[in-house]
C-alpha cells in the first residue's frame, strides 16, 4: 500500500483531449479489477485528507491486486421515511432500504452521499452496500404514529429498491407488504426486472389504486446498456417488466434517462416506442446531471469506454448548464437550458404525443389507510 497524490481530474481531462491520451487512461484502474462496474477509480471520499491506492512498484514480489468484490455492512436505522420540499420533484416522502448500489451507473447523482459514510463516491458506492436491517419493523413504527398522515412515499428516489441486495434481504417485498396491509399509497422507480417477484404485491395494491411503477430504460443497445449499468436488468429484461406489470393492471411509466448527449440521446423515441409497444402509459426523461463527485466519475467514465467523444459530450452538458458542469437550480436542474436542452424536450413532447405517452395517472389514494397493527401493546407507548 503506498501514498500518493492523485492527479487532479483536470490534469486527466487535458491529456484526454490531447494527442496523449493513451497516457490519460494509465490513471484508470486496470479492466479486470472493476469488470461489473461503472466507476474506474476509487478516489477516497471529499472528506478524507489523503488519496491511497494499491500499485506494483517495479519490485515483483506485490501479488496480483484483487478484484473489487461487493461487501455488504449491516445497520439500523432511526427513520425509514425522508422528507424533502423540493418544488421540481412529485414526491416529498421516500424510503431507501438500501445505502450504496450495485447497479453502477456513472452517472448516478446519488454516489456523493458515500463520502459521508467515509468511503469514495466511486468504486465503493458500488461495492459497500449498507443494508438497513430493521427497514419494515421502522416502516411500521413511524407509520404507526398517532399523528401520523398518510401521502405517498416514493422508492428507488436515490439507490434502487430491486438492486441484487434485494434478492437475499428482500427487504422492498416487507415494506410493500407493510403498504398493502395498511392501504397505504407507493410509488417505486427500478432499472430492475426483479421487480416481478413481487406481481403479487403489486397487483393487489393496483385494484386498489395504490401503486405507481415507473421502469427506467436508458438504451435499447444491449453493449451500451452493459456499459453505463454493468449489474442492472438488460433492456429486453425491463421491457418484459413494464409488459408484465401493465398486463397485470399495475399503472407503469417509462423513464428514458438519463438523457446523455452524443451518448444515448439519440435513441430518445426509440425507447419511449418500445415501452409504449409494451404497456406503459406515461413516460418521463431527465437530462444528465453530474453533481459534486459524479462529474470526475462520469468523465472517467467516458475517458474509458468513449475517449474520443470526451471533447464534444462535455462541450454539449456544458452548453445546457450556463457553461458549467451541473446547475442545481430548482426548475433547470432535470431538464437544463439553451437550445440542446430545449430541442430534447420538444422531441420528447411531440414522441409523447405520437406513442400515447401523455396519460396522466389518477392520484394516488390516501382515504384507505389503515394503522398498522402493532405488535405488542407496549410499541403502543412510542
Amino acid at each position: 500500500m503506498a501514498l500518493y497524490q492523485a492527479p487532479s481530474f483536470e490534469a486527466l481531462e487535458r491529456l484526454s483531449l490531447s494527442r496523449d491520451a493513451d497516457l490519460a487512461r494509465r490513471e484508470l484502474l486496470q479492466p479486470e479489477r472493476i469488470r461489473g462496474r461503472g466507476a474506474q477509480t476509487n478516489r477516497v471520499g471529499r472528506f478524507e485528507t489523503h488519496q491511497r491506492d494499491s500499485f506494483d512498484d517495479g519490485w515483483g514480489t506485490v501479488e496480483p491486486l484483487p478484484m473489487f468484490e461487493t461487501v455488504e455492512h449491516t445497520e439500523r436505522a432511526k427513520t425509514i421515511i425522508t422528507s424533502n420540499d423540493s418544488p421540481d420533484i412529485a414526491f416529498e416522502r421516500s424510503i431507501n432500504a438500501y445505502r450504496g448500489c450495485e447497479h453502477g451507473c456513472s452517472y448516478c447523482f446519488a454516489r456523493p452521499t458515500h463520502a459521508y459514510l467515509g468511503h469514495s463516491a466511486g468504486i465503493d458506492f458500488e461495492r459497500d452496500i449498507y443494508v438497513k436491517s430493521n427497514a419494515v419493523e421502522a416502516l411500521r413504527a413511524e407509520i404507526g404514529a398517532k399523528n401520523y398522515k398518510p401521502k405517498p412515499i416514493a422508492m428507488g428516489t436515490n439507490t434502487d429498491p430491486y438492486q441484487p441486495a434485494e434478492r437475499k434481504h428482500k427487504l422492498t417485498r416487507g415494506i410493500l407488504e407493510v403498504m398493502l396491509e395498511t392501504k397505504h399509497p407507493v410509488m417505486i422507480v427500478t432499472k430492475s426486472a426483479l421487480i416481478i417477484r413481487d406481481l403479487d404485491l403489486l397487483t393487489e395494491l393496483a385494484k386498489q389504486g395504490l401503486v405507481k411503477v415507473a421502469i427506467s430504460v436508458t438504451s435499447m443497445d444491449h453493449k451500451l446498456s452493459r456499459k453505463m449499468e454493468p449489474r442492472a436488468s438488460s433492456p429486453a429484461r425491463r421491457l418484459e417488466a413494464i409488459r408484465l406489470l401493465s398486463e397485470a393492471g399495475v399503472p407503469t411509466a417509462i423513464f428514458a434517462s438519463p438523457m446523455i448527449p452524443a451518448i444515448n440521446d439519440m435513441e430518445l423515441e426509440r425507447i419511449l416506442d418500445a415501452g409504449k409497444a409494451q404497456g406503459a402509459v406515461s413516460a418521463s426523461m431527465v437530462l444528465l446531471r453530474l453533481p459534486g463527485e459524479v462529474r470526475d466519475v462520469f468523465r472517467e467514465w467516458l475517458l474509458r469506454h468513449f475517449p474520443d467523444r470526451v471533447r464534444h459530450v462535455l462541450s454539449l452538458v456544458r452548453d445546457t448548464r450556463s457553461g458549467k458542469d451541473y446547475d442545481a437550480r430548482w426548475g433547470t436542474r432535470m431538464t437544463g437550458e439553451g437550445p440542446y436542452a430545449v430541442l430534447l424536450r420538444q422531441r420528447f413532447e411531440k414522441a409523447c404525443e405520437r406513442y400515447g405517452l401523455n396519460t396522466k395517472h389518477p392520484s394516488l389514494r390516501t382515504d384507505l389507510f389503515e394503522a398498522p397493527r402493532l405488535e405488542s401493546k407496549q410499541m403502543s407507548l412510542f
